[in-house]
């Protein structure tokens, strides 16, 4: 296969080196969260629809001979695919800089061992309530108790940490969840991070009146605990917060209030092989097709590029001509 262009940077038509790929492996999921799915009635990928391990790391490869950087491996819920740490040690021997997955946790127990010895460097657990019940109305599920399990169970690897706790705020819910998830923070080695809700429910119930702002959240914070801000790492996409005192941290990851679209280097690769530009792309280029129909590296390396040539300047969320794309979350890939 032809050797790709390794000299010459990832870049888009604005100047943005892209270094960072989200890559879904799977759109399936065990939880039904209310800002991602719907109650029921969902169709899966049928299975030949979706990369397999092998052809993950080929397109990973590829790309980090393109100068990617950093992985992260997302769903669905990751882990409800089959033999996934086989992947993660398929994926780090590629030569990735950082191989991180985001999980629901659920599952987390089970394989927290296999993830470390394939070679996981990081992780974040999606955590949307520390109380059971209220867990169960967002996610659908009864299953906190599981899900805690398998926090602990990673955090027994020090190797892989600080382990990020991920809640989505939305706004008449989470606002009583805002203590709980600070002493969870104060009293743990875990970031608990407040992600803003985004329009990417599958139920289509999104609405900005139902965004909590991670301002409007810090000041809740605030109120309690005084803040100290840490300095934002380039292309990161959360504001980071210490405890005055000491004790922990805070981050704010807010798209819809300050979007940090100026600096995004990330792209995105569905579970079916689609290169998705930003996460709200309205447009995809179809990586799967050509690479089972034969093509080498080097025509899978233009298509690549093509694309993130292309990549938009910004997401369109506040503007009244914004069109949600007709994937989910779940099918895009978190």
């Amino acid at each position: 296969m032809t050797t790709p262009v390794v000299d010459q940077p990832l870049e888009d038509s604005h100047g943005r080196r892209i270094n960072d790929l989200r890559v879904s492996v799977t759109d399936r999921c065990n939880f039904r969260c209310q800002y991602c799915m719907p109650a029921e009635g969902l169709a899966w990928m049928e299975r030949d629809e979706v990369l397999t391990f092998e052809e993950i790391t080929r397109l990973v490869s590829l790309m980090v001979s393109m100068g990617i950087e950093d992985v992260r491996l997302t769903g669905g819920e990751p882990l409800v695919r089959r033999d996934f740490p086989d992947l993660v040690a398929m994926l780090k021997a590629t030569g990735v800089r950082d191989l991180s997955m985001t999980t629901n946790g659920y599952l987390l127990a089970r394989h927290a061992e296999a993830l470390v010895r394939g070679g996981l460097d990081r992780i974040n657990v999606s955590i949307d309530s520390l109380q059971r019940d209220r867990f169960f109305e967002l996610t659908r599920r009864d299953s906190l108790e599981q899900v805690l399990e398998g926090l602990n169970a990673i955090g027994a690897y020090p190797e892989i940490g600080p382990v990020k706790v991920n809640a989505v705020a939305i706004r008449g819910f989470t606002e009583d969840e805002v203590g709980r998830f600070c002493e969870f923070a104060r009293s743990t080695d875990n970031q608990v991070r407040f992600i803003e809700f985004m329009p990417l429910d599958g139920d289509r119930n999104w609405d900005p009146s139902k965004v909590l702002t991670g301002n409007e959240l810090r000041e809740l914070i605030e109120a309690s605990y005084p803040l100290i801000e840490k300095e934002r790492e380039p292309s990161a996409t959360a504001r980071v917060f210490a405890f005055a005192d000491g004790k922990g941290e805070i981050g704010f990851i807010n798209p819809v209030s300050e979007p940090f679209c100026a600096d995004c280097n990330r792209i995105r690769l569905t579970a079916d092989g689609k290169l998705r530009t930003c996460l709200f792309s309205l447009n995809e280029t179809d990586l799967l097709t050509p690479l089972r129909d034969g093509a080498d590296n080097a025509e899978i390396e233009r298509m690549i590029r093509v694309a993130v040539a292309g990549k938009e300047l910004r997401h369109h969320i506040n503007d009244i001509e914004f069109v949600q794309p007709e994937r989910t979350m779940s099918a895009i890939g978190g």
